[in-house]
């Protein structure tokens, strides 16, 4: 965060200070008091259940010396009539203050976001001090909140951007337009929600149209979906994959026995060997976008691989963990979607061991397709475990298509249960759904 005193945040977000108008942000804001740095600004949101404005003492006590909010409170407080507005327009106007020697990406996709986005902070955070998305904050508070953390030192700025509707995108690239826009796929992430694939290629399609005159344009060119993409800009495109015809591409993927790649990156003018400590197979692709947006920012590809080689992922992606029991925890319970669940799937198989146990819950907004798309994984699934758990009755048809391999638990607690008296010494479990179903519960009771 640049510092700036109440009066210049109230005249930016055009609001009224009430308290010392004189007192100095010099920390990123945050939306949980709990997390308040020293100097720092808390925003205050007022919801159904809960009024964030409440909280502002806490956020004091944690170190914010303000509140950006609806209403006064006890810390002096920029009052506004929409504080989502507010928030937007204040990073708008910081990040524009540091442009000139700030490098932009911004990236989304279906699946692989967050990972994607971490290996590319890796890689680029080696290069020059970079502020990339804290976990999955991609949506319409989170980006914003994330370009607050960037201040006069910060060169490389890596937004994770997040849809559920059409417009979303484009939202977000209206407060920022990325240099680079690195798009990973068109899947079915949401899909209950957009209605369409479609739709979901149209929506990931706005990053590329809002990009920054003369940037770059990175782009998946497995998915024909998202190569289409690079008839929306003029500028330089980038593609990254398997196809012969990518920019950057994955070639010799081979896994060692815990499921770890090792592959060969590959540009028209050189060529790279690249060595994952993260587990599946997909995880090379994902290698290959951040090489690629990595080489878009001036990065060169050896320095990039090397980067590579001791990167980590955000918590409960992909986790291996030992258990006391002697089994192996593979915990990727953050979220969950049908092609998300396969990778995790494939995996699961390719980590040498005893029984390959898949513990998978709903995942959810799949609208229509819901029931079909369950029972699609169950069957997925009994080709690569030995036994399939289906935690809730919502996740029942994954149950319906794994057959005989498949028990159905009704809840997370039972779910620990069933583990504790099943799991042995050499088996490897998988945990997986999505985030509202928080199966990171039964992981952590596991652990």
């Amino acid at each position: 965060m640049i510092p700036l005193r109440l009066g210049e945040i109230a005249e930016i977000v055009g609001g009224k200070v009430e308290g010392d108008s004189s007192v100095t942000v010099t920390a990123p804001a945050v939306l949980d008091g709990r997390q308040a740095e020293p100097g720092g600004l808390f925003v205050a949101f007022t919801g159904e259940h809960d009024d964030g404005h409440d909280y502002a003492d806490q956020a004091g006590r944690a170190g914010a010396v303000a509140v950006l909010g609806s209403r006064p409170t006890p810390l002096p407080t920029v009052v506004v009539e929409d504080a989502r507005a507010a928030l937007q327009a204040l990073a708008a106007h910081v990040v524009a203050q540091l442009r000139d020697r700030l490098t932009v990406v911004g990236l989304t996709g279906s699946q692989g976001k967050t990972g994607t986005k971490d290996l590319l902070a890796a890689v680029l955070s080696d290069a020059a001090p970079t502020i990339a998305t804290i976990g999955s904050l991609n949506n319409e508070l989170g980006v914003p909140l994330t370009m607050l953390r960037a201040d006069a030192a910060t060169r490389f700025l890596v937004l994770e951007m997040g849809a559920r509707r059409i417009g979303d995108i484009a939202t977000l690239t209206g407060l920022v337009a990325p240099d680079i826009a690195v798009v990973l796929n068109v899947g079915q992430a949401h899909l209950g929600e957009f209605g369409s694939r479609a739709a979901i290629a149209r929506t990931k399609s706005e990053l590329v149209r809002g990009m920054a005159p003369g940037g770059t344009a990175v782009l998946n060119g497995d998915d024909p979906r998202v190569v289409a993409m690079r008839s929306l800009t003029d500028d330089p495109v980038l593609t990254f994959g398997r196809a012969e015809h990518a920019d950057v591409r994955a070639l010799g993927l081979s896994l060692d026995r815990l499921g770890r790649p090792s592959f060969t990156l590959r540009t028209a003018d050189a060529s790279a060997p690249c060595a994952l400590p993260l587990v599946g197979a997909h995880q090379a692709l994902n290698a290959s976008a951040a090489v690629a947006a990595g080489l878009a920012a001036g990065v060169p590809l050896d320095v990039a691989t090397a980067s590579l080689a001791t990167a980590s992922l955000s918590k409960w992606r992909m986790e291996l963990r030992d258990l006391a029991c002697g089994a192996t925890l593979l915990n990727d319970s953050y979220n969950a979607n049908p092609d998300s669940t396969r990778a995790a799937l494939d995996a699961l198989a390719a980590i040498e061991g005893g029984r390959r146990i898949a513990v998978l819950g709903e995942m959810l907004e799949l609208g229509d397709a819901s029931e079909a798309e369950h029972r699609a994984v169950g069957e997925y699934a009994a080709v690569r475990a030995d036994v399939v758990a289906a935690v809730g009755e919502a996740a029942r048809p994954i149950a319906d298509g794994a057959g005989k391999r498949s028990v159905v638990l009704a809840d997370n607690d039972a779910a620990v249960d069933w583990l504790r008296g099943h799991l042995a010494t050499g088996d490897v479990v998988l945990v997986k759904a999505s985030r509202g179903v928080r199966l990171d519960e039964v992981a952590a009771a596991l652990e």
